[in-house]
């Protein structure tokens, strides 16, 4: 593992403000692996139009709000992935620590009522995965700024506000890029 590949797994790719690429303009991305082979992530800050309550209703009082579905990335739009908020104590059965209390959870076994010990929950559509080197390269070219996350940034009530709010708390550079108009052909 590189040392790109080190410091970044487990962290937050902020996307650069002119990033160009439709998927990931002003996105952060929790980035779940990161290794040789390449890199697999979970856009945090895409909600689509789709309510929990819905397709899964058993599990729509748990999800944080807003309660819809995430996009959480373009590849394999459709799997069902999620991230929850682990009790302190609680069965750790059918879930992966993450960060703190926060898990990756076993989409059947969720839906299956296998899960146990969990008082927060988002669902996720799609992932984002990168190629061998192609992460690593993107890193180089100033595409994307690593940063570690807060406990709220995960499951953030205010998509819509998080990547301003993480560029803008880095301070220098960074925060002024936070300050980029939404559409940049307005500016």
């Amino acid at each position: 593992m590189n040392p790109a590949e080190q410091e970044s797994a487990c962290k937050l790719l902020v996307s650069a403000p002119d990033l160009g690429d439709e998927n990931f303009d002003q996105t952060v991305v929790l980035l779940l692996e990161h290794d040789a082979e390449g890199a697999l992530g979970l856009v945090l800050n895409r909600p689509t139009s789709s309510e929990v309550s819905e397709h899964l209703p058993d599990w729509a009082e748990m999800a944080v709000s807003p309660a819809f579905f995430f996009f959480g990335g373009p590849v394999s739009v459709g799997s069902l992935l999620a991230i929850g908020r682990h009790q302190l104590g609680a069965s750790s059965r059918n879930v992966q620590t993450l960060i703190g209390p926060l898990v990756i959870v076993d989409p059947a076994a969720l839906i299956t009522g296998e899960v146990e010990g969990l008082d927060a929950l988002r669902l996720l559509t799609g992932y984002s995965g990168w190629s061998a080197g192609q992460l690593d390269a993107e890193l180089a070219s100033g595409a994307w700024h690593v940063v570690s996350p807060l406990p709220d940034d995960v499951l953030c009530s205010d998509p819509d506000a998080l990547w301003r709010s993480i560029m803008r708390r880095q301070g220098g550079k960074l925060a002024s890029q936070g300050l980029y108009p939404e559409d940049l052909s307005a500016n």
